[in-house]
């Protein structure tokens, strides 16, 4: 039976409110997994990153991976939570092939952070805090591909598992209810991950590439009626990895939800996945609850105890919050709220930030990084960052032009040669002859030429038109090869007309 049409989105606040809550998964770049010593890395083949711990293989026991037990607090701290002076793994029990042990060690009901927060900007600068109700540490599991059909694994004609993924550690953030959001819900919903992620990756915990599963969201939506103050059933949708997906998949689910209930039918509890070609949600499987898991404590770990001297010099050692640091570098730039969008949706912050640390003005850093350089790293399709342009070549260049040596243009070209590999900027534009042409002679010379054959523009200077100057420079810089000193070339000209400039 198929399910009532959604309703719009208006629709659906007029008559309820949202309710939301979040499971964000981080994959930790640890050297090595959870509890072996297998290598913790992405991309090999299939099955090569695995051993007897991953795989429960009998007689087999798991140690703990200390630097992720310090991920952890770290994170946890930067999430302004509490860190439990001890807590334990427990087993999750479920059986799935890529779970070989037929279980997920995992914290239950004594997590390593819990009860934190997280203020996070919306798009007006509104904040918005997200009350955190744990974060705690587990194994990934391993990673099936479903072959044949949609690949899901419904209709699928076989399944291939890669356990290289299997024992990954992995912190997951979980939220308490959010509700109050109303319109705003995807919005806060896309703020709140991009909210993790850019901590994560300050920390240097993660990789953070959601493209690649390093942050995964399960993302949980339900409606009250409003005044009810009563939360409805929940769906979950699970493993979203982008930031607009989120938004997307929040949304989607509000109106889907509003349009059941509208109907007078019922949510059904389960899990559902994201179509992004669709932008709507599919039905998964029923979803469990805790007791459905049986945890029980992990007999082969001892509880992790911490201590305030540990966790104080691990406090010591977090970065600037990504948000305070947003702000102060957007006025220390003194950039537009749009020309600071711009920035942060290019990824450039970070390149720009060196840029102007090693003698750059920000406007002259963002021009070329935002102007050129992601230029030439579409041309090469390639990321700005991976065309290796150091900030002082950035600082050299704009330094040649504004000696007066070269111009924007031949600036250009001098960057191109430099990722061509031929040396810094200055070496090219000597070997290379390309330093601005001002001699008076060679000047003059090119001027009087292209006045010669321009007689038309040289009337309409003449007669105080001073803006056809330009028709003559564009002659002068062919005759020099772009090389021309532009300033120079009509100071010439109105000298040769006796006009004051």
């Amino acid at each position: 039976m198929s399910e009532p049409a959604p309703l719009s989105f208006d629709e659906a606040l007029e008559r309820f409110e949202p309710v939301m809550g979040f499971e964000v998964h981080v994959e930790l770049n640890t050297k090595t997994k959870m509890f072996s010593s297998a290598p913790n890395a992405f991309g090999d083949e299939p099955n090569t990153n695995v051993n007897e711990v991953d795989l429960g293989l009998p007689g087999t026991l798991p140690v703990v991976n200390k630097t992720a037990v310090e991920y952890a607090i770290k994170l946890g701290l930067a999430l302004n939570c509490s860190i439990a002076e001890t807590c334990r793994f427990a087993r999750k029990q479920y059986f799935y092939p890529d779970t070989p042990k037929n279980w997920q060690t995992s914290q239950y009901d004594e997590p390593i952070a819990f009860d934190g927060y997280l203020d996070v900007e919306l798009d007006d600068g509104e904040i918005f805090r997200v009350e955190i109700e744990r974060a705690h540490m587990e194994e990934d599991a391993g990673k099936l591909t479903h072959a044949g059909g949609s690949g899901r694994i419904q209709g699928a004609d076989y399944s291939l598992v890669d356990y290289n993924r299997a024992g990954v550690p992995l912190i997951e953030i979980v939220t308490k209810p959010i509700t109050g959001a109303g319109e705003r819900a995807p919005e806060i919903a896309r703020a709140y991950v991009t909210a993790v992620r850019d901590i994560v990756k300050a920390l240097g915990i993660s990789d953070a590439r959601m493209e690649r599963g390093n942050v995964r969201c399960d993302a949980n939506v339900s409606l009250m009626e409003k005044g009810a103050g009563k939360f409805g059933t929940r769906s979950e949708t699970k493993n979203v990895n982008s930031l607009r997906a989120v938004e997307h998949a929040v949304h989607y689910e509000i109106r889907r939800h509003a349009g059941i209930l509208a109907a007078g039918g019922s949510i059904v509890q389960e899990t559902r996945h994201w179509k992004e070609d669709t932008r709507t949600t599919s039905s998964g499987r029923p979803k469990s609850d805790a007791d459905d898991y049986r945890y029980f404590p992990e007999p082969d770990l001892l509880p992790i105890v911490t201590d305030q001297e540990w966790i104080e010099r691990l406090r010591a050692e977090l970065p600037e919050p990504p948000a305070e640091r947003r702000r102060r570098l957007r006025e220390a730039w003194g950039y537009s709220d749009k020309e600071f969008r711009d920035v942060l949706a290019a990824g450039l912050m970070d390149q720009i930030e060196e840029t102007v640390a090693s003698g750059a003005s920000p406007a002259v850093a963002r021009k070329w990084w935002m102007g050129e350089i992601s230029r030439m790293a579409n041309a090469r399709e390639v990321e700005p960052a991976a065309l290796g342009v150091e900030p002082a070549t950035i600082v050299e260049l704009n330094k040649l032009i504004e000696e007066g040596r070269i111009n924007d243009k031949i600036a250009r070209q001098v960057l191109e040669y430099h990722l061509d590999g031929e040396g810094a900027p200055s070496k090219i534009v000597a070997d290379r002859g390309l330093e601005v042409v001002s001699d008076d002679g060679a000047l003059t010379a090119a001027v009087e030429k292209a006045m010669a054959e321009n007689p038309d523009v040289v009337e309409k200077v003449a007669a105080g038109k001073l803006k056809a100057i330009g028709a003559l420079i564009g002659p002068v810089m062919k005759e020099t090869r772009g090389q021309a000193d532009a300033g120079k070339v009509r100071e010439i000209v109105l000298n040769k007309l006796g006009i004051e400039g």
